[in-house]
């Protein structure tokens, strides 16, 4: 089977766990006993020695040259200890090397339904997020908490694009770096499931020239995937917020998702949110 742009990431996620592992994590009789070593991880003929293949074969699958077999790429990812997640994006990326090819969707607004409960959510920052990352729909509070989404354009108006590029992003979070990587992970998952997204290759040739963490983590393939989680975030007025994210997804449109963002009532982080909710209405009845 001749090479396929899959194929190659599949061997670059395989090059870059290689790089991960040290030789202590191996069974000593599995790995070479000489100390000189010139690369960190392991070697390419330890990792073939314990997928029980020859070298030139692991080589070119590093390489992109060559499918692996069901055994050995089970056997790959035993040795790199792949997560659930990763494992679900190499076999991504194996099934479309063998020929699986996916409707690769445009940009989409958001659903209706969706639509008409962010209408109704007046009190917590909310937004729509669609195929990758990008923004679809939002309510004030979240425009008052992340940014003016209105005055993107649309065409640049996805959240991993604004996470890297949009002015006061990096002060936003007190962990931006945490935020920013996620961000990343999330859009190499999507990468492997939409390998053929026209705009999702747009988006990381520019984020991939704008900005030298982007291409770096990139080149990382690490994948993540989250659904709720917690962030602490600064605004100018507002002041600090430890806030609770939760992700929801519509059954009528499975590839978008609800995010809304709260604190625990009564809490500081409550009072805060309200002050910036209050904010935000005052803002948005003068721009009415």
């Amino acid at each position: 089977m001749s090479s396929s742009p899959q194929l190659k990431a599949l061997g670059e996620f395989f090059r870059a766990r290689r790089g991960e592992l040290t030789p202590e994590a191996i069974p000593a009789n599995a790995v070479s006993a000489s100390t000189r070593r010139r690369v960190e991880g392991l070697r390419r003929e330890e990792v073939a020695q314990l997928a029980a293949v020859s070298t030139d074969y692991y080589t070119r699958v590093e390489q992109g040259r060559v499918t692996p077999s069901d055994q050995v790429f089970a056997t790959l990812c035993r040795t790199f200890a792949l997560s659930s997640e990763q494992r679900i994006y190499a076999e991504d990326l194996l099934n479309h090397a063998r020929g699986y090819v996916s409707s690769a969707p445009g940009r989409e607004a958001a659903h209706d339904r969706l639509q008409l409960l962010l209408d109704q959510l007046t009190d917590l920052p909310a937004l729509v997020l669609g195929p990758r990352m990008d923004v679809l729909a939002w309510n004030a509070p979240a425009a008052t908490l992340i940014t003016d989404f209105a005055r993107i354009p649309a065409a640049d108006r996805n959240y991993v694009s604004i996470t890297f590029t949009a002015p006061g992003m990096s002060d936003l979070y007190e962990d931006w770096q945490s935020v920013a990587r996620t961000c990343v992970g999330i859009l190499r998952r999507e990468a492997a499931e939409n390998p053929d997204d026209p705009e999702l290759a747009a988006l990381v040739g520019r984020l991939s020239i704008a900005d030298d963490d982007f291409r770096r983590w990139w080149a990382e393939h690490r994948v993540a995937e989250q659904n709720f989680g917690a962030k602490v975030m600064f605004h100018p007025t507002a002041g600090r917020m430890s806030l609770s994210w939760d992700s929801f997804t519509y059954a009528g449109a499975a590839r978008q998702q609800l995010i809304l963002w709260s604190a625990v009532a009564g809490s500081p982080d409550a009072h805060a949110l309200s002050t910036l909710v209050s904010l935000s209405h005052d803002q948005n009845s003068m721009t009415d």
